[in-house]
C-alpha cells in the first residue's frame, strides 16, 4: 500500500519475470488515486520499492511499463533513476483504441 499517515493513496505491485530457466527480474507498477497524483507520493513509493527489491533479492534488473501518453509517470520513473528503453507499439487496448507503451529499466548499482 502507498500511504500517507493513515490515508491510503494507492498501491505498488511487482511480479517476477523469467526470460530463461536461470534468469529472473522484476516488473513493477503503481496505481494511485487521482487525488494523490502530482504530489511526489508515487515517485517516493517507487523509489522505496526499487530499494526494497534490490536489498532483499538478487536480481540485477527491475523494469516498469507505462502508456506512452502518461508523461507524469515517465517523469517519475526517470526521477527514480530508470532509463527509457523503448516503445512497445499497440501493447494495450483501452477506451476503444490500441495504445503504445514505454518500457523503462533500472539495474543494480545504478543510482536510485
Amino acid at each position: 500500500m502507498v500511504v500517507r499517515g493513515t490515508e491510503r493513496l494507492g498501491f505498488v505491485a511487482w511480479r517476477q519475470v523469467r526470460p530463461t530457466r536461470t534468469t529472473t527480474y522484476w516488473n513493477m507498477g503503481i496505481n494511485l488515486l487521482p487525488e494523490a497524483r502530482g504530489q511526489g507520493v508515487g515517485t517516493e513509493a517507487q523509489r522505496q520499492l526499487v530499494h526494497y527489491l534490490f536489498a532483499n533479492t538478487t536480481v540485477v534488473r527491475i523494469e516498469a511499463d507505462t502508456e506512452a501518453g502518461n508523461i507524469p509517470e515517465q517523469r517519475a520513473l526517470e526521477k527514480v533513476g530508470f532509463t527509457r528503453e523503448g516503445v512497445l507499439r499497440s501493447i494495450a487496448f483501452r477506451d476503444g483504441q490500441w495504445r503504445d507503451g514505454v518500457r523503462y529499466s533500472i539495474l543494480r548499482g545504478e543510482p536510485a
